[in-house]
Parts: C-alpha cells; sequence; structure tokens
C-alpha cells in the first residue's frame, strides 16, 4: 500500500455544523487505523454588506448584513487508500464545503 498525506478542508458559514463535520471526519479516520492532525481552526472571515434602505431618501439611513466563513483543516500524514475510500462514502450535512488535497502517492 502506498501511504500519501491527505489536507482536509472544512468551510461553513455555521460553526456547529462544521465542528460536527470536523468530528465525524476524525473518528472515521481514526477507526481506520489513521494518525489524525486537527482540526486546525482558521480565522473567521468576515464579510459585511452596508446598504442604504431606501434608494433616493435618508442616506444616513442603512442597514448592515454580515457573513462568517469559518474554517478547519484536517491533515492525515499517514492515510492509505482504505482511509480515502472511507472518507469518500462519508455523508456530509448540507452548507459544509470539503475540499481534498491528496500529496504523494
Amino acid at each position: 500500500m502506498v501511504t500519501q498525506k491527505i489536507y482536509i478542508e472544512l468551510k461553513a458559514f455555521d460553526h456547529c455544523l462544521l465542528d460536527g463535520s470536523a468530528r465525524n471526519i476524525i473518528l472515521i479516520a481514526r477507526r481506520s487505523g489513521a494518525k489524525v492532525n486537527g482540526p486546525v481552526f482558521f480565522p473567521r472571515r468576515i464579510a459585511k454588506f452596508i446598504v442604504n434602505r431606501s434608494t433616493h431618501v435618508d442616506k444616513k439611513s442603512r442597514e448592515q448584513f454580515e457573513i462568517r466563513t469559518h474554517k478547519r483543516l484536517i491533515s492525515l500524514p499517514k492515510a492509505n487508500s482504505a482511509i480515502l475510500q472511507a472518507l469518500m462514502s462519508l455523508q456530509l450535512p448540507a452548507g459544509v464545503d470539503v475540499k481534498v488535497k491528496v500529496v504523494g502517492g
């Protein structure tokens, strides 16, 4: 079996969904016998939007909105194809974006 390094990057707007998904991935990886590093918490990205409440009148009257994007990184330094297969069959909740990067092998 060829060993390879796997990086799993998770993104979501809801940090509770993100933490639960990271916990599930770590449990599956440990059950398969892999060494797990993480989850590494990245700084959240806050996008702020300010819009006028009315289009032509009251320039000073505005509304503020923001979107918070949370990120986590999990790395599996010595993973094999069985672990990768188990991770691909995992069902994650809607709203969690997953990027899997395989290095080596």
